[in-house]
């Protein structure tokens, strides 16, 4: 390919103008930038049994055959038919391990079996979750107990020295150049695979989970479980508060990837979360938005809003945070006692509005977060916006929306979808929208005529190669149309060949060393203006490789 004095092309593809309707790459035109195991082409949804194991601790037996298919059926005639689907079991599902190391299900917790429990949850129609941590058992390691499959032995695959794998160093850590490694991790998603598991939540993954640095390092890990899972159709999520600058990897092995601490207000006294816990979310939802999409999604963690005497949430935080879940296209799943949802949380968890806007995979954004009262969008593609406003502040306060902050110029029509209202157009958006502290408003805003400006995140246009964003900053926006043509530089029959090969020969001449190889993909930026002037020479804004051979 063209090698630039050893320089990356670096190319911005600025906010162009597109005339509504909108014609443009949608969420199925995006490549799955996630683990490419086929799933996670939305946010799942379903039921966790964390939350209710801090609330009610040891005593409430959440893990329970009894409790799990009690929730089961719960889901099945309450939820289900909204879209929710995974039971997953959080840590203290298993009890020993086998003669090869690996976990087995308590046999009090499950008398009449693990694969009872999973039958059971499957023929009510859903899936199954278990709890995993990285590396290898002390007490396997103790015993030097051998690999299924193998000859090697836990002490073969031990990093060395001993050092901890995990936040609370139950484990040891596992070197994965060693032979075995592997195997040991394939040999246990075989097991669990054979009893019916579809998802694992691998809990304590580092850079994360309170050690945002390499001390103890997980990715390995990750990539062994990722690879072990996948050939079973297992879904993979991470867990807890993963270090965002080591987002490409987690996007690279996984399903899904918890963005902060637990949202457990770990005091029954106040409640199964608190508003403080879903209030520091919204910097992690501005932060990591880009980084959703098919293959996979950002975790906030449960959404505990089901019942108002459990949650630890007033009325109007309970529906705050389930309008940041939405629009965040979060992962939706709750974790509270689904036989004791009241009739507001089971409003919430049921509109199936506001389920849609999660669903259809549009991570919303804020248009600024300078003060508490903070209006979220996102640009659909078919001609419509999610638009969300939240007042974080501890006062009542009136806010409006500009048509033009959400890139719309031009009369919009409007629909609540918390209360399935149409509330009319109107020309250049919603003015003095009352909310008192902590309450929010979920709209669909329709645009009716006018020009829409959008950039890349809009559209769905995807990169490869090396290339940078400014450092995470939006640039600002271009003020022409441009153009997008991509060619084979090969094809001699293309109308512009003439100036790609004489543009070529003048870099080559610039750098001796580059090279031009056969059947190489450019992408050209031509100026749309000076076509319109019927100019003799395109201009060229820029020129990059991109699936080079």
């Amino acid at each position: 390919m063209i090698r630039l004095l050893q320089k990356t092309l670096v190319c911005w593809l600025a906010a162009a103008l597109t005339l509504v309707p909108f014609a443009y790459f949608g969420t199925e035109s995006k490549v799955a930038h996630a683990a490419d195991n086929g799933l996670a082409l939305k946010p799942y949804m379903g039921w966790s049994s964390y939350s209710l194991q801090v609330y009610d601790g040891p005593e409430g037996n959440w893990t329970s055959e009894a409790k799990l298919k009690m929730i089961s059926d719960a889901m099945r005639e309450k939820l289900q038919a909204h879209g929710y689907e995974y039971i997953n079991i959080d840590a203290g599902w298993n009890g020993s391990m086998d003669e090869y190391g690996r976990p087995l299900p308590s046999e009090t917790l499950y008398p009449n079996g693990f694969e009872n429990l999973v039958d059971y949850i499957h023929n009510n129609g859903q899936k199954v979750g278990i709890y995993l941590i990285p590396g290898l058992s002390k007490e396997a390691y103790e015993k030097n107990l051998p690999i299924y499959g193998t000859e090697y032995h836990m002490q073969d695959i031990a990093a060395q020295p001993l050092r901890p794998a995990d936040y609370w160093d139950i484990d040891y850590k596992i070197d994965f150049s060693k032979p075995g490694a592997q195997e040991y991790v394939n040999s246990i998603a075989d097991l669990i695979a054979s009893w019916g598991v579809d998802f694992v939540k691998f809990d304590s993954v580092t850079p994360g989970s309170g050690h945002n640095d390499l001390s103890i390092d997980a990715r390995d890990d990750v990539k062994a479980w990722s690879m072990a899972l996948s050939k079973h159709g297992i879904w993979l999520e991470l867990s807890w508060a993963l270090d965002h600058n080591y987002v490409d990897f987690w996007k690279k092995y996984a399903n899904g990837w918890r963005v902060n601490w637990d949202v457990e207000a770990y005091d029954r006294n106040i409640g199964m979360t608190q508003w403080s816990n879903i209030a520091r979310l919204f910097p992690d939802a501005a932060l990591w938005w880009r980084d959703a999409g098919p293959g996979g999604w950002n975790d906030f963690d449960s959404l505990n809003i089901g019942n108002g005497q459990t949650s630890g949430l007033t009325r109007d935080e309970r529906q705050t945070a389930a309008t940041l879940w939405a629009i965040a296209c979060a992962q939706f799943y709750t974790g509270d006692d689904l036989t004791n949802l009241d009739s507001y949380g089971l409003e919430l968890l049921t509109n199936d509005e506001v389920i849609a806007v999660n669903q259809a995979g549009r991570p919303a954004h804020p248009v600024s977060m300078a003060t508490n009262q903070q209006v979220w969008y996102a640009n659909n593609g078919d001609g419509t916006y999610t638009v969300a406003l939240f007042n974080l502040g501890t006062k009542g306060a009136s806010m409006n929306v500009k048509w033009s902050d959400i890139g719309l110029d031009g009369a919009a029509s409007v629909r609540d979808l918390w209360a399935h209202k149409e509330l009319g157009d109107d020309a250049t958006g919603m003015t003095n929208i009352y909310l008192e502290p902590h309450a929010s408003r979920l709209f669909k805003v329709t645009a009716k005529n006018g020009t829409s400006k959008v950039n890349d995140d809009d559209t769905g246009v995807k990169y490869t190669g090396s290339w940078t964003r400014n450092g995470g900053k939006e640039l600002v926006q271009d003020a022409q149309d441009l153009n997008v043509l991509i060619m084979e530089s090969s094809d001699a029959t293309n109308p512009i060949a003439p100036e790609v090969s004489n543009l070529v020969e003048s870099l080559e001449q610039a750098a001796p060393e580059s090279v031009v190889e056969t059947g190489e993909h450019w992408v050209i930026y031509i100026d749309a203006a000076n076509n319109a002037n019927q100019s003799d020479e395109p201009a060229f804004v820029s020129i990059w490789t991109v699936n080079a051979a």
